[in-house]
């Protein structure tokens, strides 16, 4: 690397004498220091000193394009940090990066925890909603918050959720003189914090947690009735092949529990749904799961509201499918993308075996029936029967 005239640098709790000489050697070098008012006291700077504008804002650093530049940022600047928004907006050659102990390694680290079995997460902005997909019986869980109010808010929620047994600790000011560790009992947590330098840990006990396997239980959805079934859901998200980083158009969404079962194995989801009360049930299971930054409510008619859409890699239509919609979404298919379609009637069941001899794929008919009470003995009572097809483009 040549001479990159951005250095970023991680700093904890124990200030300059945390840093390596490389990074005290671009301090002393820089013509301007940008970071938060605490990391600019830390590192002793003052008339270089430029706080970071409020809300956060990186092109001032770009202002600075070519003048021998520090930004300063907590811990490790690429986890939960300002470097990764940074570096996306330069070249390789022009940037250099000091990371410090992050907070989630020095929490791991005072706990005994292996950090490659914890989730962490930041929470500083972000609803607790987002710890729901992590919650299991035993689950650790790292997370920085806002300030002090929100831990008891965060073991307040817990509670409310049947998660009062679990263990939680308060790690504050962790690497610095004024570093504090308490351990809590979620239902009994009464403590007030009057920091801001909060990281939780979190050992959930006393509650289930949700499935990881596709087919959740129907009741964990707000819907109207709108909803695709338990048994067909598993079977779509089978045939859908859901893989981390792709995006979903769930077509015709309804409740949206496609999208969020897609959303669950770490993808991103675009629901159209057409009716505007059925697309807030969609944002309301979207928020409760904690999956509302990554599936986006469409309230339209498709396939008109496909236009401005980017292309998926793969699409599930719940139902509706007619010959406009199928050449619309076909159309912006790219190779290895997958499409998956119900059908409940008969017309939309005759379009599924045409279209089946075309493209291919795999064409199937459903039906499932649950024991239901007749007089004092049981009987078979069945439901709608469901065609399902799907292919590859």
């Amino acid at each position: 690397m040549a001479d990159p005239w951005l250095t970023i640098i991680g700093i904890g709790e124990d200030g300059l004498a945390g840093l390596s000489d490389a990074s005290r050697k671009a301090l002393a070098k820089a013509e301007t220091v940008f970071g938060g008012e605490r990391h600019l006291a830390l590192a002793g700077v003052s008339g270089r000193g430029r706080p970071w504008p409020v809300p956060f804002d990186g092109d001032v650093v770009l202002s600075r394009r070519g003048r021998p530049t520090v930004v300063l940022a907590s811990g490790d600047p690429f986890w939960h940090g300002a470097g990764a928004s940074l570096a996306e907006k330069l070249d390789g050659d022009e940037w250099i990066a000091h990371p410090a102990p992050s907070t989630f390694s020095l929490a791991a680290a005072r706990l005994g925890w292996r950090l490659e079995a914890t989730a962490c997460l930041g929470l500083h902005a972000a609803p607790f909603e987002r710890l729901v997909p992590h919650l299991a019986r035993g689950a650790r869980i790292i997370c920085l918050v806002r300030d002090g109010k929100a831990a008891r808010d965060l073991a307040k929620w817990l509670t409310q959720r049947g998660w009062g047994a679990s263990l939680v600790w308060t790690l504050v000011a962790l690497g610095g003189p004024s570093e504090s560790i308490d351990q809590h009992r979620a239902d009994l947590f009464a403590e007030d914090i009057a920091s801001n330098l909060v990281a939780l840990a979190v050992q959930a006990w006393g509650g289930q947690g949700i499935s990881r396997s596709s087919g959740l239980s129907d009741d964990l959805f707000v819907h109207d009735g709108q909803i695709t079934k338990r048994p067909a859901r598993a079977l779509a998200l089978s045939a859908l092949a859901p893989r981390s980083g792709e995006l979903l158009w769930d077509i015709g969404a309804g409740s949206g529990s496609i999208s969020v079962e897609w959303a669950l194995c770490g993808g991103a989801a675009i629901a159209i749904e057409a009716r505007e009360d059925r697309a807030e049930n969609i944002r309301s299971n979207a928020a409760a799961f904690g999956l509302g930054h990554r599936i986006t409510v469409v309230a339209g008619q498709a396939p008109e509201a496909l236009a401005a859409l980017g292309a998926p890699d793969a699409v599930f239509v719940g139902g509706g499918l007619d010959r406009a919609m199928f050449d619309a979404v076909w159309s912006r298919l790219a190779p290895g993308a997958r499409l998956v379609a119900h059908a409940v009637t008969l017309e939309t069941e005759a379009l599924l075996g045409e279209l089946h001899q075309r493209p291919g794929g795999e064409l199937m008919r459903v039906e499932i029936a649950h024991a239901a009470p007749l007089g004092r003995y049981r009987s078979w009572e069945a439901t709608r029967p469901v065609v399902q097809w799907s292919t590859v483009r």
